[in-house]
């Protein structure tokens, strides 16, 4: 089979000559690791490295979008993956200010900091927070008319348009642009509670935008949407099941009932338990697959057996890579390999973002271990 041939099976439930892999994202360090070179792949490195580079000026950001795509191709490649990532975290917004080598201020007055160890690039001071519900309805309505606005064309997506003309033919791509999500700083976690149909109106203005561009990407040929967005840890849940079925469930049906019309898989992505709201968000939504499973909190076999038609994606904790030792890296791999074959629907790789500190001796222990017995 083809990578794409693979995958395809995979999500139609079907018998595979052997279990398709991905990986959910590589820290730079890690895909540097494996290309030999530095690598323009990450989270927040990239984010940072983009407003460096938009800083610097033109000529300098367009040569930061062409290694940004051709490192994670070459990546994909060179780990024969077939679901391949091709794009990483952007912030496509100029700086206005340059304070130091690892420090931006931004228009909106926000100043973010780059951490090279950790390559974690994040806010470090706001001007101000959303701290009255007045700030908070007056932000959820611009963010509606912005949805109402937005407007999408096929030529909005050049990085999906690349990944098509060199991979179109031999392995599955993914698309974005279906996400729905309750933003995570405090303020909007609070207003779940005191003012919950504020944040209904900013869930609505996503859904708005999920429901136009998936059209397009449909229309491109990229029948596979990661969307979703982290809400939980290890404990459950960072806002209310009830605040779920009320307000998300009935959104993700409609991005369900979006993507089916536009011939796109409904893909939805968070890390933790998410067994307090499973049943509404695998059995009632209408999504079709989950992707960044991390095992201890959702095993594989425990999602199939409880939802038969759930495609999954991911198997292999981020934390074990990081933090075991070669030996259990190499077991939990196995592991998730041989339940991918009894089980069918399963893509497997290392549920969220190989972190820069992961010991390289763990990558290719993954790896191989994948080569060898899938």
């Amino acid at each position: 089979m083809l990578p794409r041939e693979r995958v395809a099976a995979a999500f139609r439930l079907e018998q595979t000559d052997k279990v398709p892999i991905y990986q959910a994202g590589f820290s730079s360090r890690a895909a540097s690791i494996v290309l030999g070179r530095e690598a323009y792949t990450g989270g927040g490195i990239q984010q940072y490295r983009e407003s460096a580079a938009l800083w610097k000026g033109v000529d300098a950001h367009a040569e930061f979008v062409e290694r940004s795509f051709t490192d994670a191709c070459e990546l994909c490649e060179k780990l024969d993956l077939d679901l391949v990532r091709t794009g990483y975290w952007r912030k496509e917004e100029k700086p206005k200010r340059k304070i130091d080598e690892w420090t931006f201020e931004y228009e909106n007055g926000e100043i973010w900091r780059f951490d090279p160890p950790s390559e974690t690039y994040g806010c470090a001071a706001q001007p101000r927070e959303l701290a009255s519900e007045t700030e908070l309805r007056r932000e959820a309505d611009r963010q509606m008319r912005d949805a109402e606005a937005y407007a999408p064309t096929e030529a909005d997506f050049p990085n999906e348009r690349r990944s098509l003309e060199r991979f179109g033919a031999t392995r599955a791509i993914p698309c974005g642009g279906n996400s729905l999500t309750v933003p995570r700083e405090p303020w909007w976690l609070e207003a779940t509670i005191l003012c919950p149909e504020v944040v209904a109106e900013v869930l609505d203005a996503q859904v708005i935008s999920a429901e136009k561009c998936v059209k397009v990407l449909g229309r491109l040929g990229l029948p596979y949407g990661m969307g979703g967005g982290d809400f939980a840890g290890a404990a459950g849940p960072m806002y209310s099941p009830a605040f779920f079925h009320e307000h998300m469930l009935p959104r993700l049906s409609k991005i369900s009932e979006a993507c089916r019309a536009a011939g796109v898989y409904h893909l939805f992505a968070s890390d933790g338990n998410l067994w307090p709201v499973a049943d509404d968000l695998f059995g009632r939504s209408g999504v079709d697959g989950y992707y960044e499973i991390d095992g201890t909190h959702m095993p594989l076999r425990r999602l199939r057996e409880k939802f038969p038609r759930l495609k999954l994606l991911g198997g292999i904790r981020s934390e074990t890579l990081h933090l075991g030792t070669e030996e259990q890296v190499r077991q939990e791999t196995r592991s998730a390999l041989e339940a991918a074959k009894e089980i069918q629907g399963c893509i497997i790789g290392c549920s969220n973002q190989i972190v820069a500190p992961t010991p390289e001796r763990n990558i290719w222990a993954m790896m191989e271990t994948m080569e060898r017995y899938r």
